[in-house]
């Protein structure tokens, strides 16, 4: 979805009040989230004249910064808190508070010249330490691996480092990008390319996005590999990289926070998660946290 300014997302009546700095409700952090959030903001506001809500990116590390330097109201994050993270907040008088607004199947992307339907769990840590450089080595084409990733700033960097190498490091072969976008671009690009994004960004109109593939992914040799693009796999935990995304406020939400978040966690926020690809909350194993 095309970005738009805070002003540009006002209604006119709204923008003839002059809403002042301190009005507004500032949302940042996690690119994963980005898309979705500005888009619950922008029905939001429609469904809620003078309401001001600024969502903006940066990745979930720069988000929790902020606000645990209680600089802006709520933090998009793909990961969770880190205990040195809330120290930080501690410090400052700030008490984060974790809130789940939809859930993610991290699609694991290669390009179509990659002829190959799925990976264990551990094959993919192993690609993303340099442990396995061609893909013949997992049943593949006789073809060097090409690996995309996040930088370290990035919650999904945090995810797939804690879930999927079991924390070892990233090989340094691996091209950070800046964002999901990107690395789909440069995996469609990359004959070997392999790169991970949030389920919403593999689709296109309910549809693998053109040029890549979606693999499937086996907790273990022994198991049978799953999809990510079945709601009932991710939604039951059946699908070994599904993760919760999370917001962090500051304390127990009031006033106009907990206004948007109890909009964000209802059916017709819900209903929006879907649209923009991610899965509700609703029905499944994770609970808001409201």
């Amino acid at each position: 979805m095309k970005f738009r300014s805070i002003v540009s997302m006002l209604l006119p009546g709204v923008m003839a009040l002059a809403v002042s700095a301190q009005d507004v409700v500032q949302v940042k952090g996690s690119d994963t989230l980005v898309n979705l959030v500005q888009r619950l903001a922008e029905v939001y506001m429609e469904k809620n004249p003078g309401a001001a809500i600024a969502v903006t990116g940066g990745g979930s590390g720069v988000g929790i910064a902020a606000l645990c330097a209680n600089k802006i109201a709520i933090a998009d994050a793909s990961r969770a808190m880190k205990e040195k993270e809330y120290i930080a907040a501690k410090e400052n008088g700030v008490v984060p508070v974790e809130i789940s607004i939809a859930i993610d199947g991290l699609c694991f992307i290669t390009s179509e010249a990659v002829n190959l339907k799925s990976l264990t769990k551990g094959q993919i840590g192993a690609i993303y330490r340099g442990e396995i450089k061609n893909w013949k080595e997992v049943g593949g084409p006789d073809m060097p691996v090409s690996l995309y990733g996040r930088q370290p700033s990035s919650g999904t960097y945090a995810f797939v480092q804690e879930e999927v190498m079991g924390n070892k490091n990233y090989t340094p072969k691996m091209k950070q990008m800046n964002g999901n976008a990107q690395i789909i671009e440069a995996v469609k690009a990359e004959k070997g390319g392999i790169g991970y994004v949030g389920v919403g960004y593999a689709l296109e109109n309910g549809k693998v996005a053109g040029g890549i593939k979606v693999l499937e992914v086996a907790k273990d040799a022994k198991s049978a590999p799953v999809s990510p693009l079945e709601p009932a796999n991710v939604k039951s935990g059946k699908y070994p990289i599904a993760r919760p995304l999370f917001q962090y406020i500051n304390g127990k939400p009031k006033g106009a926070v907990l206004d948007f978040v109890k909009f964000e966690l209802s059916p017709e926020g819900q209903k929006i998660v879907e649209e923009q690809g991610f899965y509700s909350i609703i029905g499944s194993n994770v609970k808001s946290g409201l």
